[in-house]
């Protein structure tokens, strides 16, 4: 699938998000899992920044996404910033509450999240938490094992098994941006969220 896609904005604060228009995918996940190689390879070109050091993105960074023949765009990506690094400055991990836990409580036009979880490394604590708390919101939301092609096919297997099991039989997505794998069904699962959602500040 081809998109166009460009940024919008940077927000570190409720008051810098974009006005509530267009359906959000929010991007989630431990600082390093991948979430701006997954957005990258959804859109298929260097749009996000990548970085090996964990902790870069600050901001939660918005992204507009249009069909190519369409004159507007369809839908905003959201990437948001990491968590769980332990080398992260407390001052970082005080910005949550202040700006990225409203979006994912309050936001209108949040229409589906992403939650990134590395199939390399076992389940963690994190991870569960940021599952429970987008339930607890009422969230629709999609688990992804980013960096799945550094694994085996039986190794993959096992992995995605003991993530389903930790997960509470969650369904988990493979993907790998390097390879391309998931990158269809991700994309089948965006546009069907994107399509059904109705905003609660649309709604007559």
């Amino acid at each position: 699938m081809r998109v166009l896609a460009q940024f919008l904005a940077a927000a570190t604060d409720v008051a810098h998000f974009p006005a509530p228009s267009l359906p959000e995918v929010a991007f989630l996940g431990r600082s390093n899992v991948g979430k701006s190689s997954v957005i990258n390879s959804l859109v298929g070109k260097k749009l996000a920044r990548t970085s090996s050091t964990p902790g870069r993105t600050r901001s939660i960074n918005f992204f507009e996404v249009r069909w190519p023949g369409k004159p507007r765009p369809e839908m905003l990506f959201a990437d948001l910033p990491g968590y769980g690094y332990a080398k992260l400055s407390r001052e970082i991990s005080e910005e949550w509450p202040t700006f990225i836990e409203p979006y994912l409580n309050e936001r209108p036009t949040l229409a589906l999240s992403l939650a990134l979880v590395d199939v390399n490394v076992p389940p963690q604590a994190s991870d569960r938490q940021l599952l429970d708390f987008l339930i607890t919101s009422g969230r629709s939301f999609l688990v992804i094992a980013t960096k799945s092609d550094r694994l085996s096919n039986n190794q993959l297997n096992n992995a995605l098994q003991n993530l389903k099991q930790a997960y509470a039989d969650i369904p988990v997505i493979a993907f790998s941006a390097k390879t391309g794998v998931g990158r269809d069904e991700v994309w089948s699962r965006i546009r069907q969220s994107v399509a059904s959602f109705t905003a609660p500040a649309f709604r007559s």
